[in-house]
This record gives structure tokens, sequence and C-alpha cells, in this order.
């Protein structure tokens, strides 16, 4: 006699595949620079760390791994990123840029070499989200323009999505000046715990959003890229 429990659960199983594949973990590097790092910061007050508690409190199943180097340049994360892009990470945010502007160096040299990361992580097949940061009038207003430009036509020629500032959550409502005191340490560069914080609630949905795009790029159904290469 057939059991008549049977359909009843596959049913039940059925509905609890898809929430399984949800709760498996997504690892992701910050691959970044002093910004990522938590320059000047006790350790747990960088951006990683909170934005690992945010996220934890978000329920996500999400690791991230602090691939940040202070004073690292645009050039420095290309020649790390093969070895940033362990079997283990599924996804990338690519924060890379502010020293390469803090040093003037030419804004097609840092468009190349994030393009170069970029193409790593296509190669790897992970997804990535590329984090910007919008130059100031030192260089005049075409450096400024042709800075901000390459973040756009990067996010553009690789179809991932752009945070276009890491900053613009700290002047929200006020101008630069209360901003810079109330958030900035006192080098003026770097945000303090208070200012992360700000950064991390801005950005945490960025990197939610790129966790489900792991998932739902994901070839089989356990929410894992690394798990296929």
């Amino acid at each position: 006699m057939r059991n008549p429990l049977l359909p009843l659960l596959f049913a039940a199983a059925a509905l609890a595949a898809p929430v399984a594949a949800q709760t498996e973990e997504v690892v992701i590097a910050a691959l970044g620079d002093s910004l990522t790092a938590g320059y000047g910061l006790p350790q747990g007050e960088g951006l990683v760390p909170q934005l690992q508690e945010w996220l934890d409190a978000e329920g996500a199943q999400i690791r991230l791994i602090n691939a940040g180097v202070s004073g690292d340049t645009s050039a420095g994360g290309l020649a790390r990123t093969d070895w940033t892009l362990t079997p283990e990470v599924d996804a990338m945010i690519v924060a890379l840029g502010g020293n390469d502007f803090l040093r003037g160096l030419a804004p097609e040299a840092m468009r190349d070499n994030l393009d170069g990361i970029l193409d790593k992580a296509d190669a790897a097949g992970i997804e990535a989200l590329l984090v910007g940061i919008a130059a100031g009038p030192n260089y005049g207003a075409d450096y400024a323009q042709a800075f901000d430009g390459a973040y756009e036509t990067l996010a553009e020629t690789h179809d991932v999505p752009l945070y276009p500032d890491f900053f613009s959550a700290l002047q929200d409502g006020q101008g630069v000046d209360a901003a810079r005191r109330a958030y900035l340490q006192s080098d003026g560069i770097h945000p303090n715990a208070e200012g992360v914080a700000v950064i991390v609630e801005a950005l945490g949905p960025w990197v939610l959003d790129l966790a489900e795009e792991v998932r739902a790029d994901a070839p089989r159904g356990d929410g894992s890229q690394a798990a296929a290469r």
C-alpha cells in the first residue's frame, strides 16, 4: 500500500530546499586600502569588523575577509588579486583608488589597474562590487572628471554594481566641515569609528545584494560559487 504521508514528505522537502540554499555561507573578500584595513582604529572598529557585525545582525550568512592594505594603490591591489581570490572566495568588494588620488596618479592608470582586477574576478567566475571614491578639486576639473568617470566606465564594461563614493554617507544632511569634525580622524582622511558605522549602514545593503547575486548565479543549490571551481 502506498504510504499516504509520502506526498507530504516530498512537499516539505521541496519547500525546505530553497531555504537551506539561502542559509549557505557566502565568503566575500574586501580588497582595498587603509579605508578597508581600518587604519587608525582599534581592532574591531574598522570597516570590515563593523560591516561583519551589521551583516550578522541582519541574519545574513556572509563571512568577510579583510584584504585591505594601508597605503595600497590600485596597482598594489592588482598585484594582490590572484592570492586574494582563494578557492573559498565567492565574491569581492573592490575599494581602491584613494591613494591613487592622493598621489596624483593618472586616472587612466587607475582605470587600467581596476580593469585588471575585475578581469581576474570575471575569470574566476565570482561576483564583484566596485566602490568608488570621489575626486576632490586638488588637480583640477579635468582630472576629477576622468577619475570619477573611470569607475562609471568600469562598472558598465564589467556589468558590476557601483557604489559611487565611499564617503558619500558622511555628508548626508550636513556640510563638509561638519562631517569632517564628526566622522573623520585627526588626519582629515580616515573615518573614525562613528564614521565607519555611518558608512556601514549605507554600504551594508549593497553587500547583501552582492551575496544574493552569488546565490542566484550558483550552478548548484548550495549558495557557493567557490564550491563549483
